[in-house]
């Protein structure tokens, strides 16, 4: 029970992330590779101030800028340079990779012993109860944050910007001002995962984001397919859908590895359970138009 218990730990904090890959790509339809370079970034920031004594306000403020700048320079590629969103997100990732070692120093900072927002507060003896409740109300004031933007002219101006870009251009709303903002919150809740991540498992790993965006876009697929199923329609609750989709992700891993699989298969299984989210719609509609 511990170790479910765990698992649902750490998809709260992946939560974050998964809120920012749904924002890049179901609202601006743009594959953000950079998701894997701001995600290491957050938490390579979060190790070197923690292991400094900073405090904790500050520790997550930068994390969230940072994560922020990085998402504007994906952005400002992307707008400015006229370079493939894709292409874009790669190559910032890639120099991210560099920026990461140096922030850590080396490849791996850990954080043992060292006061972390789950050990701030005390609401239960039991560290992972504890643990769960802390994560539960960081993740539920970020969502309540994000829905309420959303929910703003800015909020629903970005939306549209994914919807139409010819129609928000008619209605003299700049479409690369809202990418590069939308790019920059979305890369920032990354990071912020990827802070909330470190501190959960005591240490920072250059090597900690190689593939955490398929863990986002495997959650946001599994929201998706959550949303069709009961035809949601209410942004609030298609945020809420993108949670559940990342305790789902989380928790098939767990039942992965209690049934006794290698764990170095890790990474392959999760592959394969994306390939089945994206591609059992499609085989659904097939077989229904035969």
């Amino acid at each position: 029970m511990e170790f479910y218990l765990q698992a649902l730990q750490l998809s709260l904090c992946l939560a974050s992330m998964c809120m920012g890959v749904f924002i890049s790509m179901k609202i601006f339809n743009i594959p953000d590779i950079t998701t894997d370079g701001s995600y290491t970034l957050g938490a390579a920031v979060t190790a070197v101030l923690l292991s400094h004594h900073y405090s904790m306000v500050i520790v997550v403020l930068a994390s969230i800028i940072m994560g922020a700048v990085a998402g504007m320079l994906t952005g400002l590629i992307h707008t400015k340079l006229k370079i493939d969103a894709l292409l874009a997100g790669i190559l910032v990732m890639t120099g991210l990779y560099s920026v990461n070692l140096v922030i850590l120093g080396r490849s791996n900072v850990p954080l043992i012993g060292i006061a972390s927002i789950f050990s701030g507060f005390k609401f239960f003896t039991n560290e992972t109860y504890n643990n769960l409740v802390i994560a539960c109300i960081v993740i539920s004031g970020l969502f309540l944050l994000i829905r309420y933007i959303l929910k703003t002219d800015f909020g629903i101006a970005m939306r549209a910007t994914g919807n139409s870009e010819t129609m928000t251009r008619a209605l003299g709303i700049n479409n690369d001002k809202m990418k590069i903002i939308g790019l920059a919150i979305a890369n920032a809740l990354t990071a912020l995962s990827g802070c909330l991540v470190a501190q959960y498992q005591n240490f920072a790993d250059i090597n900690m984001g190689i593939g955490i965006v398929i863990t986002g876009l495997g959650s946001v697929l599994i929201a998706n397919a959550l949303k069709n199923w009961f035809k949601v329609k209410s942004i609030a609750a298609t945020l809420l859908l993108v949670i559940a989709g990342s305790l789902v992700f989380q928790m098939v891993l767990a039942v992965t590895l209690a049934s006794g699989v290698d764990p170095n298969l890790l990474k392959l299984v999760t592959a394969v359970f994306v390939l089945l989210i994206v591609a059992l719609p499609v085989m659904s509609n097939r077989l229904k138009n035969k």
